[in-house]
Formats: structure tokens, C-alpha cells, sequence
């Protein structure tokens, strides 16, 4: 089967969100991570000023596009691909309200158990892939050719970390990865022009949690959460996290089948419980505003020394967007 050597690139999308959802403002009214003053400076990476009946039409339209590009892609690989139909819906779903008491009375963290889990589709009500009759006719060694000239021969284990994740190359991506930068061009947070603010932006956020203001208001919440009988949290992050780690402990011990239904009960209870003397906590200290306060005034100096970085990074975010 005739093979040619195709340069080949990854997908620009950013999934750039920070924390802060959900937070709550001195008047009680809740403030959004759209807030943030840094996020003005990401949001033109992923559409955030759009609303969801516009980002759905604007992937659809580009769905379309990028799947036609890997159709001829492949055909050019000497496989046969049929454009597949758009499948990723833009909704919101259900309000998160980590701050309501019978919101967090019925979900806690939403580890276990969240909002709008019986709405996921089924296995056979999802749409099926129209590729999928032509790949299992192909041979063993076909379909291991089709699937590398789709996505790429896959990263080296000198190339993953430790925790699996590795740098997305667009150059080695497979047809997918073509066709993405067809559509979308460069990366302007993968580029080396930026390369020092975005180590700038890592070490920031790395390092919010240690600014005094947020040492002592994780103190004043831990000792809240010790008086509750909740005791050896050093911020209000470990107390979720806890949830989520013994989760993935779960899941990494079980069968096939996946975690008994009494064990997942059992986890939800003490999730329930958890997250409700946190929540006690959080509003006896004010956690959220104060939070929010020290973060945000974190945010403006940053902006403020690094403004010019910051404003050319934006600038070629917009002019990137299709």
C-alpha cells in the first residue's frame, strides 16, 4: 500500500480554564471564572464570549470541514474514509451550585454521583462510526496502517511522562492532526514567542496557593473542618481531592464490571457528608469571597507585569480563530 510522508498537525483548540467557578462575592451573588481577570486574556482561544447556540454552530460548520480534509487525507494514504457526523453538543447541563445546601445535600461533590448522568447516551444510541464496517474488512497490518495514517504513529516512551500525558506534536498527529492545523493554523500558546509567559502563567498558578492571604484562610477553613471532626485537611482543595483519590482507587482495584454498587453508596454517603461540613466551613469563613479577593488581586499584578506578553499572546489568539 503506497505510503507518502505528509507533515501533519495537532489540534489548536485550548481548554485554558481556571479555578474559581462558583465563587461567591461579598453581596452573596456568585461570580463566575468568566470574572477572572485573566481569563480575558485566554477567552479568544476557545470562544468564551460566544454563546452556546454559537460555539455549536461554529464546531459544526468546522467539523464538517476538518472531517472532509481527513477524508481526502486518507484517500491520498490509499484508505477509503467517509466523513463522520458531528457528535460533541455545547451545553451546560445542569446549574452547579457548589454553594447551595440541597444542591450539595444530593450530589456533594459531584464524584459519585452529578447532575444529568442518566441523560448520557447509551452505547447504542450513540452514533455509530461510518468507518467502522470498511476498518474490521481491512487485515491486522491494514488496520494498524489506517489507524497510524488517522492519528499518527503515537508518542515514544521516551516522549511520556511519568503520568502518561505527553507533548501533543502537530507534526506526527496522523490525518486528524492535518487537517485541525488546516482549519486552524498554529497554536499561538505552542509557539516559542510565548513560550516564557506561559511558564510565567504555570508558576503563578502553581504558586497562588502559598500568597499569605490564602495560607491564612486555609487555616482559619482547616480548623473549622478539625471543630467538625474533620480533621488533617491542609487546604479546602484536599478535601474534594480525598473524594476523587479514593475513587481512582476504587476503579484501579476492581473487576471488569467496574465497583460494586454498595461500595459507590457507601463513598457517596461520606462524599455527602464531607462536602457539607466543608461547604459549614467555607461559609463560616467566607471562604469564597476571600478566596476570590486575594486571587483576583494575584491576577491584576500579574497582568500588570506582564501586560505587553499578555496583550500580543490575546491578539494572536483572535487573529488565529477561524
Amino acid at each position: 500500500m503506497h505510503r507518502k510522508t505528509l507533515r501533519w498537525a495537532a489540534p489548536a483548540a485550548v481548554g485554558l480554564v481556571f479555578v474559581l467557578a462558583g465563587c461567591t462575592a461579598a453581596d452573596g451573588s456568585v461570580d463566575s471564572a468568566e470574572d477572572s481577570p485573566l481569563t480575558e486574556y485566554f477567552s479568544a482561544f476557545y470562544g468564551g464570549e460566544m454563546s452556546e447556540e454559537e460555539q455549536q454552530a461554529q464546531f459544526e460548520t468546522q467539523n464538517k470541514q476538518r472531517e472532509e480534509l481527513v477524508a481526502q487525507c486518507m484517500q491520498d494514504e490509499g484508505f477509503e474514509y467517509i466523513p463522520a457526523p458531528s457528535t460533541m453538543t455545547f451545553s451546560s447541563g445542569t446549574e452547579w451550585k457548589p454553594e447551595d445546601r440541597e444542591f450539595v445535600a444530593q450530589w456533594g461533590y459531584g464524584a459519585v454521583e452529578y447532575p444529568d448522568a442518566d441523560e448520557q447516551p447509551e452505547p447504542e444510541q450513540m452514533t455509530p462510526d461510518p468507518n467502522a464496517d470498511y476498518v474490521m474488512a481491512l487485515s491486522e497490518s491494514e488496520q494498524a496502517a489506517y489507524y497510524e495514517a488517522l492519528y499518527g504513529p503515537g508518542p515514544t516512551e521516551e516522549e511520556m511522562s511519568e503520568d502518561g500525558s505527553y507533548e501533543y506534536n502537530w507534526e506526527t498527529s496522523g490525518c486528524n492532526g492535518w487537517a485541525d492545523h488546516e482549519i486552524n493554523g498554529d497554536d499561538p500558546l505552542q509557539s516559542d514567542e510565548f513560550a516564557d509567559l506561559m511558564d510565567a502563567v504555570t508558576k503563578f498558578y502553581e504558586s497562588s496557593a502559598t500568597l499569605p492571604a490564602m495560607v491564612d484562610l486555609d487555616r482559619e477553613w482547616a480548623a473549622c473542618m478539625d471543630a467538625a471532626g474533620y480533621p488533617g485537611f491542609a487546604s479546602q482543595a484536599d478535601a474534594q481531592n480525598s473524594i476523587y483519590e479514593e475513587l481512582n482507587g476504587v476503579y484501579e482495584n476492581s473487576t471488569e464490571t467496574g465497583p460494586d454498587q454498595a461500595t459507590m453508596d457507601e463513598i457517596h454517603e461520606r462524599e455527602v457528608e464531607l462536602a457539607l461540613a466543608d461547604l459549614d466551613c467555607r461559609k463560616e469563613t467566607d471562604y469564597r469571597a476571600k478566596y476570590q479577593k486575594a486571587q483576583f488581586a494575584a491576577e491584576e499584578q500579574f497582568i500588570a507585569d506582564h501586560k505587553t506578553e499578555l496583550e500580543a499572546m490575546k491578539a494572536a489568539a483572535e487573529q488565529a480563530r477561524p
